[in-house]
């Protein structure tokens, strides 16, 4: 059975570090909504930084002038958050998934952003298309509610 979306939001944002942090207090302040608790906030800021980070970091190379897309979708018991770009996408998706993978060692990524991600989300789902762009969709439960 399908839940409607009880509330929704959709921003776009220059790809831009100090953006992050508006990511996080966005999704942050829509899952509010349902009263979560500390820790569950906590968690999603968490997963929603992640994302953000590898569209910056990995799916722009730092290109400011780009820009990303996120999509705050409210549900009864829990929030969808999809963060979107249109960046050089992942050639393959399942092998950037797995811990300590990084397209970029010389900077010293430690390959753990997916992984972050899944600790700290209820289901994670990624679509990604070389030259394209990554899709990143965290969805997080907020059991506290009783509902979970």
């Amino acid at each position: 059975m399908t839940m409607d979306r009880t509330n929704y939001m959709r921003v776009v944002f220059p790809a831009k570090s100090e953006n992050e942090s508006l990511a996080r207090i966005l999704a942050s302040s829509m899952a509010a909504q349902l009263d979560p608790t500390l820790e569950e906030i906590s968690d999603l800021r968490t997963a929603v930084s992640e994302a953000v980070t590898n569209c910056i970091i990995h799916g722009y190379k730092l290109d400011s002038s780009k820009e990303i897309e996120m999509i705050c979708e409210l549900y009864e018991n829990y929030i969808v958050v999809t963060v979107v770009d249109q960046g050089c996408g992942i050639a393959d998706v399942q092998l950037a998934r797995k811990p300590l993978y990084t397209t970029d060692p010389e900077n010293e990524r430690s390959g753990m952003g997916f992984t972050i991600m899944e600790s700290f989300s209820d289901e994670l789902d990624v679509e990604s298309a070389v030259n394209k762009g990554t899709i990143v969709r965290i969805k997080k439960i907020f059991h506290s509610l009783g509902k979970g």
